[in-house]
């Protein structure tokens, strides 16, 4: 062979191999060394995040689970007013087993929990989909409808018990022009709840109000559309559109009234102060007659415990649900 045909069968100086890296290229650094800086970068931003959210973390820590905490601790004691206390481990809870007043406030605040939970998201998710469907002044209707959110409960409570009242209430005086009444709505024993969850759904509605017209919103127009065009009417859309895509949120606006309604007390202190003969005497009424009324802060922290308990379930349903139906 020439010399001629061996310089031209002869690779090309400078050209890559079949690798893809040519003889001469210049090497950079070690291999996985920016892996390394990229990681050590994120973790001094996350060192430096936490830093900064450090004290409210510290301070949520010790106002959220310190008496969390210390209500555990004395619901295993008898820790009375005076300061004494003795360790007596579960007997607080074996006397809630056995208290016949514990199981009624507990069925009282789960018959008012069954009232109020429909009551409120109804009204919620009819007015969210009114305001979703109006154009004119939607900015003003919404702040109308939750005004009554903002209120103070006390001050609510005392206007709706002048609207029950017997003699001169707003309701029986417009019930009298029809010819019925006067309805005792507060001194009847199976008014008595719904009366007050009537009121709470009043006062309560506009929180889910806001949480349902932003799923609503959130909605693309185009399934709407394509259901139109297949021929849906109104209430087919609703039905079998939107409703579905809004399951998430009208789950999370369940259980989040739910644990509102199993915490009531402020509604049923001012209108009825439990009665008539315990017929509206909650859960936390009891609690709260049993800790500040009787000073037993141990039987007190033990029935806390309990509407803890309840609490979490439904804080866990709400995770398992949402997460499930988000998936």
């Amino acid at each position: 062979m020439s010399k001629v045909a061996a310089d031209e069968l002869a690779p090309d100086e400078g050209l890559p191999d079949e690798g893809g890296t040519a003889p001469d290229a210049p090497r950079t650094g070690a291999p996985g060394g920016s892996g390394r800086r990229r990681r050590a970068r994120r973790r001094h931003e996350a060192l430096t995040g936490l830093a900064f959210v450090a004290p409210m973390l510290v301070l949520f820590a010790v106002f959220r689970f310190g008496p969390t905490l210390g209500a555990a601790f004395l619901s295993l004691t008898d820790y009375r007013l005076s300061g004494a206390w003795t360790f007596i481990g579960a007997e607080n809870y074996v006397r809630l087993l056995h208290d016949d007043v514990f199981w009624e406030s507990l069925g009282v605040t789960t018959v008012y929990t069954a009232l109020y939970v429909p009551m409120t998201v109804a009204l919620a998710l009819g007015t969210a989909v009114l305001l979703h469907r109006t154009v004119w002044a939607r900015g003003f209707f919404r702040g109308l409808f939750f005004l009554p959110y903002v209120t103070s409960v006390v001050l609510a409570a005392v206007v709706w018990k002048w609207i029950y009242n017997v003699e001169d209430g707003l309701l029986n005086a417009s019930l009298g022009v029809i010819g019925i009444g006067p309805v005792d709505f507060l001194g009847s024993d199976s008014l008595v709840l719904p009366s007050i969850a009537a009121a709470s759904a009043w006062k309560g509605f506009g929180y889910s109000m806001l949480i349902l017209l932003a799923g609503l919103q959130s909605i693309p127009r185009e399934v709407n559309e394509a259901a139109t065009i297949d021929g849906a009417n109104g209430w087919q859309r609703f039905r079998w559109v939107t409703l579905p895509l809004l399951r998430p949120v009208l789950f999370f606006v369940l259980v989040i009234e739910a644990i509102q309604a199993f915490q009531v007390f402020d509604a049923m202190y001012v209108m009825t102060a439990g009665g008539p003969v315990r017929a509206s005497y909650s859960l936390v009424y009891f609690l709260y007659d049993s800790g500040f009324k009787f000073f037993d802060f141990g039987y007190a922290s033990a029935i806390g415990l309990v509407l803890f308990l309840v609490v979490l379930v439904f804080s866990l349903i709400q995770r398992r649900l949402i997460g499930r139906d988000t998936d």
